[in-house]
């Protein structure tokens, strides 16, 4: 098989200027984690921009990059959203047959090989069964905060529920609901915790610490190693990723991985990177004061688009650092490696690389940026490689910012 990012992978920036689509977390797994689960049959390769491939070769050696496909192989877009009905309807394809709905490739069977994606005509032109279907796909980041609450469920039925679960709970601890609740290995729980599955279901990976006080409602889900603190209330559809550290309010949001919002404060309906340090006080909106739809900053069309959507909060790229008492407006989309501070709204668009007052941005010095990095992923044992400064280089050299 085959996961494939394909022209919409900019609909996913900032988040996916740095990875594959198919590496975003929604629910409790990561896109391609989910399909190589229901449609993986043995080796699998990712084809991902081109400029990503130094970077995804160094993680991870071992693994088949935008590489010729084998004949017969079985192509996926990394944006399909995992239903029952998409699973069966992939495995139902034979060799040269192409799903499509509208103008989007969603899988294709080939009987022969292909060393680059191709576009709907290609495939007709070859020979190609084409197949019209209803099968849903991701259209940018709000579509995966939106789905997050159904994948949890999701997730948590096809690979949680069955597993080895080692659910103790210390005196003081209240469980709700305990058949909906896993809990990994060295998971510990403080007194007055409180896990409330009684609507969704509620996953505490290995090694999770809970402090005094905590709330958790599900469906939610708390990655490896993570941290969460005093008085913490973690509300429905939320996923936190591996090793964060999670305080105050925190409502139907994304946390990718290696971030930090210790403090009191609301996140709603966001998407955090990873590398991300949200300061003290820190509160996002998540709804506007018209109660209409929310739009925000797209990169592929380089303009405010609408989401369709009533809640949306914040879109923070990685590495992205927010000071004190900062305000983000609804909808607030900020990229990579911003340094921001100060009273100002945050609010709409921040370019990559932007540092300052909302009100007063100047262009992130690159290499302050790599020192940063550097010493925050020093911090959890992990180097700034030569591979992810020359992807962050090229990226401050030809992404178009405005100030």
């Amino acid at each position: 098989m085959i996961i494939f990012d394909d022209h919409k992978a900019a609909c996913f920036y900032p988040l996916a200027l740095n990875r594959s689509v198919g590496d975003l977390r929604c629910g409790i797994l990561k896109l391609r984690q989910r399909l190589q689960q229901f449609l993986g049959d043995g080796e699998y390769q990712l084809w991902l921009e081109p400029r990503l491939q130094a970077l995804y070769r160094e993680r991870h050696p071992g693994w088949q990059i935008n590489q010729a496909s084998d004949p017969g192989s079985l192509f996926v877009n990394s944006r399909l959203m995992v239903t029952f009905e998409a699973v069966e309807a992939v495995e139902k394809l034979r060799a040269n047959q192409c799903l499509q709905r509208g103008d989007e490739l969603i899988a294709f069977r080939a009987r022969d090989s292909f060393s680059s994606l191709p576009k709907l005509a290609d495939l007709k032109e070859a020979g190609f069964s084409l197949i019209s279907c209803e099968l849903a796909s991701y259209g940018n980041l709000s579509d995966l905060i939106h789905d997050n609450e159904r994948l949890l469920r999701f997730d948590f039925e096809q690979f949680f529920y069955e597993q080895d679960n080692y659910f103790e709970t210390e005196p003081g601890v209240t469980a709700l609901n305990p058949y909906s609740i896993w809990i990994g290995e060295n998971v510990e729980l403080k007194p007055g915790v409180v896990l409330d599955a009684s609507e969704g279901p509620i996953v505490l990976d290995e090694g999770v610490r809970v402090l005094p006080n905590a709330v958790i409602i599900g469906p939610a889900y708390i990655g490896r190693n993570s941290l969460i603190k005093v008085g913490a209330k973690i509300y429905p559809g939320s996923s936190i990723g591996p090793v964060c550290k999670i305080g105050g309010e925190v409502e139907g949001s994304i946390f990718q991985a290696f971030s930090n919002k210790q403090h009191d404060g609301f996140l709603g309906h966001s998407y955090v990177g990873e590398w991300v340090n949200i300061g003290a006080d820190t509160n996002n909106s998540d709804l506007k004061n018209t109660y209409g739809n929310v739009g925000f900053y797209s990169y592929a069309a380089k303009d405010k688009v609408d989401s369709g959507r009533m809640f949306l909060g914040a879109l923070i790229a990685d590495h992205v650092k927010l000071g004190i008492n900062a305000s983000l407006n609804t909808g607030c989309v900020v990229g990579i490696g911003c340094n921001l501070w100060g009273s100002d709204l945050i609010a709409d668009f921040i370019p990559d690389f932007s540092w300052g007052r909302a009100s007063e941005l100047s262009r992130h010095r690159f290499e302050a940026f790599c020192q940063t990095a550097g010493l925050v992923k020093q911090r959890r044992k992990l180097p700034f490689t030569a591979a992810e400064r020359e992807l962050y280089q090229t990226l401050y050299a030809e992404l178009e910012s405005s100030y």
